[in-house]
Order: structure tokens, then C-alpha cells, then sequence
């Protein structure tokens, strides 16, 4: 929303110590987040927030329909898959850890991210996955670029040159910022990042 100027106003609302259910529960029937409100009608879930705003704002997908298909897979892909992603690299904006031993299943999952960028980036002529425009699917896979650049995870030439350009994003950076200010510390994903491998630096201001 903000690469393409779509208007919003960002509520944040920490996660807490454990199930974060009742709080989230006030505003996203999932209790989960994102959760987007547009007046009357609440939209949740990634994807649903992303299809909902594509209808008054086409430039989400690209115009060209082998494009388009091709970014609606991809982006449904990361949505639903990249388990031992997820798992192994927790989310940690702040966090840059030396990953251990890397299993069969984060290996295959690195090998498909790889594999999935250089494909959009040779078949649509890049910058960006489906073409010159950023859209969508660069915005599903913007997470992604954190945890491979946080826990130093092997990208070939092509996959390296695109995840510094969306780090490089304005966007980016501000998301960045933010997350390295914020105050907050949720233990249970503390642990989980820290037992990932060897804590290198930690860039985030002190809690308090």
C-alpha cells in the first residue's frame, strides 16, 4: 500500500507474551493479523486484503495475463508454503544470526526461493518478479528478503541483486526502522530466533 500511494491509516498493536487471541479478536475475527478495515467491511488475511485491493487498484497485478497468472501463483505460494522458512528463520527485523545446520527441508525451501525469483526475473525481464512494475508479489516475498538477508542465507547472483533492491526500497527502510524502535519483546519468538544459531548483532534499541 504504501509502494503504490493506497491511503491508510497503520494501527499497531503489539503481540503479547502468549495467545494474543482476545486482543486481536477485537478488530480481526482470525484473531490473527493483517486485518484491513474499510468502513463497514473488515477484510482478513493477507491475500483477501491484497485481491479486495486490487479491485479499485489494478496496479497490484501486472497487465499482462501470463504476468498476472504467474505473480497470483507465486504470491499464493508464499502465502500457503515455505514451512521450514518460516520456522527455522523466525520474522526478526532487528536480529542478525549465523544459521546453523541447515535440514533437508529449509534447504529445499532456499533452493525454491531461489529457483521462484530467478524464473520471474529471467521470464519477465525484472526488476521486480513479474516485470517493471513492483507489485503484489514482490510485497509477499518482501518478508522473506529479511530472513534471507538477517540469517545470511545463500542466494544465487540473480535472487541476491533483487533482494537488495527491495531492501533498498523506501518502504523498506521505513519498515525497518520501525521495527528496530519499537520497545516491545515477545519471549517465546525471542527464543526462537536466538536458538536459530549464533546471535551476531542485535540492532534494535534497548526494551523499556
Amino acid at each position: 500500500m504504501r509502494m503504490l500511494d493506497i491511503p491508510f491509516t497503520e494501527r499497531l498493536v503489539p503481540f503479547g507474551e502468549g495467545s494474543n487471541w482476545s486482543e486481536f479478536r477485537r478488530f480481526s475475527p482470525t484473531g490473527k493479523v493483517p486485518c484491513l478495515v474499510d468502513g463497514e467491511l473488515t477484510i482478513w488475511d493477507s491475500l483477501a486484503i491484497v485481491e479486495y485491493l486490487a479491485e479499485s487498484c489494478p496496479a497490484i497485478w501486472p497487465k499482462a495475463k501470463e504476468a498476472r497468472a504467474w505473480a497470483r501463483s507465486a504470491a499464493a505460494e508464499m502465502h500457503s508454503g515455505f514451512g521450514a522458512l518460516r520456522s527455522q528463520c523466525p520474522m526478526n527485523c532487528g536480529l542478525h544470526i549465523a544459521l546453523g545446520a541447515m535440514d533437508d527441508a529449509l534447504r529445499q525451501d532456499l533452493d525454491r526461493l531461489n529457483e521462484l525469483w530467478q524464473d520471474g526475473l529471467s521470464r519477465f525481464g525484472g526488476p521486480w518478479l513479474a516485470g517493471e512494475a513492483f507489485g503484489a508479489v514482490d510485497a509477499f516475498f518482501a518478508p522473506a528478503v529479511f530472513r534471507a538477508i538477517n540469517y545470511r542465507l545463500p542466494l544465487a547472483p540473480a535472487a541476491a541483486d533483487y533482494a537488495q533492491r527491495i531492501l533498498e526500497l523506501p518502504a523498506m527502510q521505513e519498515w525497518l526502522a520501525a521495527a528496530l524502535a519499537e520497545p516491545w519483546r515477545e519471549p517465546g519468538h525471542e527464543q526462537e530466533a536466538l536458538q536459530a544459531g549464533t546471535l551476531l548483532e542485535d540492532r534494535r534499541r534497548s526494551p523499556g
